[in-house]
């Protein structure tokens, strides 16, 4: 890793740290070929003190393997306020919406930002834009895509479809949120380019209704995602069911 300054290695130390990576090799070579050059050992929880304002860091990374290439991140990855795609149906609309090197996301009504995040991480020149209103929420995306490893989302701050009217157009769209809002979802279908994907989600009796109708009118797949995990119950254990998502998954022709 190329340093910034002096501060590069403490910074970098604490970000593995606090994501459980404490115990990964941690080496710092300062003023290389210089006659002062130097180089300390340490691991990521014992590093101390300064390092030259010269240096470069040498890693090897030991810790929890938590974030793979593969869609479906688990859900405690992701700072959210239960607004959250969880992860058995954030990996089911991604199979869906296909993520192709180069094509761009629209993220609409995108909470945490998960679709979006994941979207990216599929290949480095995918590009998202994520579409939220909330202005605590737009600031939560932010540093979700700090943390996974795509900066570079980009965030409206903004109601749909007002804000929509003025992106580039996009190869594919996910609804997590806003689908019966008026005209979000004619817009998101007007601006979709041909061959684009278009996935929205519902949980609502009249969300389910606008998707149904949705779909008798565009054609596509209507499918109801129903996920149960365990739990205790007494000194037992059973099934708790989530909330039973609709979703409508559709290709522009």
């Amino acid at each position: 890793m190329l340093s910034s300054d002096e501060r590069t290695p403490g910074e970098v130390a604490t970000l593995l740290v606090d994501r459980g990576y404490g115990d990964s090799r941690f080496v710092v070579l300062g003023d290389l070929g210089n006659d002062n050059e130097s180089r300390c050992d340490a691991t990521a929880s014992t590093f101390v003190g300064t390092a030259p304002r010269l240096n470069v860091i040498a890693l090897e990374i030991r810790g929890p393997l938590s974030a793979g290439w593969s869609p479906g991140l688990p859900d405690s990855l992701f700072e959210n306020d239960g607004q959250l795609t969880k992860r058995d149906v954030r990996a089911a609309a991604l199979a869906r919406l296909m993520p192709v090197p180069g094509q761009l996301l629209w993220d609409v009504g995108a909470g945490a930002g998960s679709v979006g995040i994941e979207w990216m991480r599929a290949d480095p020149t995918c590009r998202t834009i994520a579409i939220e209103a909330n202005d605590e929420r737009a600031q939560r995306i932010l540093r979700n895509s700090q943390s996974l490893g795509v900066p570079a989302l980009r965030i409206v701050n903004g109601s749909a479809p007002e804000s929509l009217s003025d992106l580039p157009a996009p190869h594919a769209i996910f609804i997590g949120g806003g689908v019966t809002r008026p005209g979000v979802l004619e817009a998101c279908l007007s601006r979709l380019l041909p061959g684009g994907r278009l996935v929205a989600h519902g949980v609502t009796l009249e969300t389910e209704l606008l998707l149904a109708h949705s779909f008798q009118e565009h054609g596509g797949e209507l499918v109801r995602l129903s996920v149960e995990s365990t739990a205790p119950v007494g000194s037992f254990t059973g099934w708790t069911p989530s909330r039973t998502i609709t979703q409508w998954f559709f290709t522009k022709l």
